[in-house]
């Protein structure tokens, strides 16, 4: 018998197709949308400054609902004629209906266009505040706040639109811009409530958020640009049921929300306690004065893009290391860890990873408000200060449990070592990719499959 040799080559698999996405015209089917605003796969939109600063801007006056109402307590006890007690509830009922909102709303940003769902958000918020603004009953009062709480979650709507639209080079930046916002509208919302309640009354502080809010709706439909929607092979329920996947399988996530929940635990006991605590003896200090100490954190916010680029020279976990270290040691006011990043997790699930995270954020801000001000009531100042610093401590102990370099799915430990500076690390995972790329080329190169018959 003569062996023959038979060369087979095997043709490569066909590309998948691609759909390009429908370019929508109207908003809910009858309101028009502006031509340069459609989206256009083939001329992607250009994230520049000035739509960075939108979103920014959107995020702190959208925000600023969930915390004018904490330096008007004292106001609220005397126009409803209550306790302290009774109206410390309106700050834990609007931080509740936040949480749920996060729960149940912000993934849907997975799921549909984002233009769309902001748009309705914003325009809920604002009429449900028309409620706040008039009622006479605090049961009422409390129902909205809840509500409204619920429909604030335009902010984390926007920042997985902000890391969509920009360019990999600028997606820090960016984030960091729209999360500043954030954080300016939780501090502005104080100094806004007690400058204006200081001279009228504390309803027209609402007035005020009233009108701030459809002016972002205007302002929104005239420059957010539309973006197809993600995940169409998902349901709304396959949303939520991988949102509680990720929330019990990913030990970056669940350590990130850990250290997130005890942080502002810390962060809402002290300002709700603060508000009792200068408003009595022996301070007595006027709604003004007490709305004011909000500026106390306006040049943190300030630095945030700032210190963001700084950070970025920095292994992620060790920026988280050193900002808990400096909360233990001066018990100062930190609204989030800043550092550990999520992101990497999932770029597809980048609306549930941050639903995840900033519900625990949330759950941690209802805590405190709860919590440390029923200890601030029964045990006064110095304990709640105690009850933060032992928060602190479970911080610091979370977050040294997993390393800065752990695989997806190790949940203790120092796999990877303990290097500090980014460029190090970046440079030894450019080089395993350059190594994994040669051994696929060599692999590529070798001879066609031969049989032999």
């Amino acid at each position: 018998m003569v062996a023959r040799q038979q060369t087979v080559t095997v043709a490569p698999s066909p590309k998948p197709s691609t759909v390009a996405p429908h370019v929508f015209a109207k908003d809910f089917g009858f309101l028009p949308i502006p031509k340069r605003l459609r989206y256009d796969p083939e001329k992607p939109f250009h994230f520049g400054w000035l739509l960075n600063m939108s979103f920014g801007f959107a995020s702190t006056f959208v925000v600023a609902n969930l915390y004018y109402c904490q330096p008007l307590l004292i106001q609220f006890s005397e126009s409803f004629n209550v306790t302290y007690d009774e109206v410390s509830k309106i700050p834990t009922l609007i931080q509740a209906g936040y949480a749920v909102g996060l729960l149940l709303i912000s993934p849907l940003g997975d799921l549909v266009r984002r233009r769309q769902l902001i748009l309705t958000l914003v325009a809920t918020s604002a009429s449900l505040t028309i409620g706040l603004a008039v009622t006479k009953s605090l049961v009422i009062f409390e129902a909205l706040s809840f509500l409204v709480g619920i429909v604030t979650v335009t902010p984390q709507i926007l920042l997985p639109l902000a890391a969509d639209l920009a360019p990999p080079s600028r997606r820090a930046s960016a984030l960091s811009v729209v999360l500043s916002g954030l954080l300016f509208g939780v501090l502005i919302a104080r100094v806004l409530a007690g400058v204006i309640a200081q001279f009228t009354s504390w309803r027209v502080v609402y007035y005020v958020a009233i009108g701030l809010q459809y002016f972002v709706l205007v302002g929104s439909y005239l420059i957010l640009p539309d973006y197809p929607a993600k995940n169409k092979d998902l349901t709304y329920f396959d949303i939520l049921w991988t949102m509680a996947r990720f929330a019990f399988t990913e030990p970056l996530l669940i350590q990130a929300c850990l250290v997130n929940m005890v942080s502002c635990a810390c962060y809402s006991s002290f300002w709700v306690t603060l508000t009792f605590l200068l408003g009595g003896p022996p301070y007595n200090y006027s709604t003004l004065v007490i709305g004011l100490f909000g500026l106390v954190g306006m040049l943190g916010v300030a630095m945030g893009p700032l210190g963001g680029r700084l950070i970025d020279r920095l292994v992620p976990w060790y920026a988280s290391l050193f900002s808990v270290c400096m909360l233990v040691l001066f018990q100062c006011v930190q609204v989030g860890a800043g550092g550990i990043n999520i992101a990497a997790i999932s770029t597809t699930a980048r609306a549930r990873l941050n639903a995840v995270l900033i519900l625990s954020l949330f759950i941690g801000q209802v805590m405190g408000t709860s919590v440390g001000t029923q200890v601030f009531v029964k045990f006064g100042w110095r304990a709640a200060a105690i009850l933060s610093l032992a928060w602190y401590g479970f911080q610091l102990f979370i977050l040294l449990l997993r390393g800065p370099h752990c695989e997806r799915f190790t949940w203790v430990g120092y796999e990877g070592g303990i290097e500090a500076r980014k460029s190090v690390v970046d440079e030894a995972r450019r080089r395993g990719e350059e190594k994994d790329e040669t051994i696929i080329a060599q692999t590529a190169k070798q001879q066609p499959l031969c049989i032999r018959i």
